[in-house]
């Protein structure tokens, strides 16, 4: 996908068609718009901070080695977001939907916060809970809420779907490493575990 936004290449015809679809028609703008919202700073990382903090409590409390293990993974996830998205949106300065203005648009810094806040979130309540059913609620609501934000920012115009895609990818690779970091260091139950 990179390699694609970098040239210019063909991918990006397709991308620009399937944009036109999604901003035509959908969910009003106002719910798209709350979407969007979802991977914000200033709504996602709290979010992601009271998880840690309850899950980390509860660790504690309960003897589990490294309680502090999965607070410490998420923090560094969270860092991850501004130093790798900022150098490839300056890199590949791609234009942003129209009537967005300048450039920077690749990958989308909104869909990668969510999917690390809302991604490690899941991760997280997922070690301390039991129930079967429980921890695919936990899966089946991060997924929405990733997919929610990522549908947001293209339905109103603020990202092309290639952007909230790369982003989505990569940073779901970097949470996959995070969920393996927990199996080994963060405590009884982690997912896979």
């Amino acid at each position: 996908m990179t390699w694609q936004v970098a040239v210019r290449g063909p991918l990006l015809e397709r991308d620009v068609a399937l944009s036109a679809r999604l901003r035509s028609g959908g969910l009003p703008d106002g719910v798209a718009e709350v979407l969007a919202d979802l991977g914000a700073v200033v709504v996602a990382v709290p979010a992601l901070a009271v998880v840690a903090g309850v899950c980390t409590w509860w660790a504690r409390r309960t003897g589990v080695p490294r309680w502090w293990a999965g607070a410490a993974g998420a923090g560094v996830l969270l860092v991850l977001v501004p130093l790798l998205v900022v150098p490839l949106k300056a890199w590949l300065a791609r234009p942003g939907p129209p009537p967005m203005p300048g450039t920077g648009y690749y990958p989308s810094g909104h869909t990668a916060t969510a999917v690390v806040a809302y991604g490690a979130a899941v991760a997280l309540l997922w070690c301390r809970v039991r129930s079967t059913w429980l921890r695919w609620s936990l899966g089946c609501a991060g997924v929405v809420l990733v997919a929610g934000t990522g549908y947001g920012l293209v339905r109103r115009g603020y990202h092309w779907p290639l952007d909230v895609v790369a982003s989505a990818a990569l940073f779901g690779a970097l949470w996959v490493g995070y969920v393996l970091f927990l199996h080994r260091w963060g405590g009884r139950g982690a997912p896979g575990g």
